[in-house]
């Protein structure tokens, strides 16, 4: 059997490519997908923003998840531990 060496070309517009700041991701699921909401909430406000929301198949969370995990080892080898933030600073806990 020959090996597949076609390459993927991927193309992004230049607002995507500016990218959005989240500080807070939620996560919700039915038998047939994922959905993850990317929040801004700005200090000492009791509401936030969904700047982006992605509908993706299980097979998919599972590859991003393990992607992520290990984008996350790589990260901690080259720059140290990230520290989990101490109680009371998440923003999903906004009192």
């Amino acid at each position: 059997m020959e090996k597949n060496d076609k390459k993927l070309e991927i193309q992004i517009d230049e607002a995507t490519a500016q990218g959005i700041y989240s500080n807070l991701g939620i996560i919700n699921h039915t038998d047939s997908e994922f959905t993850i909401d990317f929040v801004f909430i700005q200090p000492q406000s009791p509401q936030g923003k969904v700047r982006a929301r992605i509908i993706t198949s299980p097979r998919h969370a599972k590859r991003l998840l393990l992607a992520m995990e290990e984008n996350v080892r790589r990260y901690e080898a080259n720059f140290g531990v990230i520290e989990s933030a101490p109680a009371g600073n998440d923003p999903a806990h906004i009192q």
